[in-house]
């Protein structure tokens, strides 16, 4: 698979799931507003789209798949912590 093959096929999966999110969302009668982003660190890019929307929490899980560092929370969810000026909710 071509790098921008890959980057299709990343795209059409978060489509998806944020359109189950957002139908979720809208029987749930909650507001929901997705975005999907690209960067090579993620916690980063979830904290400047936090911050440009000017969102009140983060909510994240607190199991990843990083290294062995990352065993009781992800090392993306480590990072929010701990650059969040933004309150976060980690679930399990």
């Amino acid at each position: 698979m071509s790098p921008g093959e890959h980057k299709k096929a990343c795209e059409r999966t978060a489509k998806k799931i944020l359109a189950e999110v957002e139908s979720d969302a809208r029987k749930a009668r909650v507001a929901c507003a997705s975005v999907s982003v690209t960067d090579p660190q993620a916690w980063g890019a979830i904290l400047r789209v936090a911050r440009s929307k000017r969102c009140d929490a983060i909510v994240m899980a607190s199991h990843g798949r990083g290294s062995l560092g990352g065993l009781l929370l992800g090392s993306e969810t480590q990072q929010v912590l701990a650059h969040s000026k933004i309150p976060v909710l980690v679930t399990r």
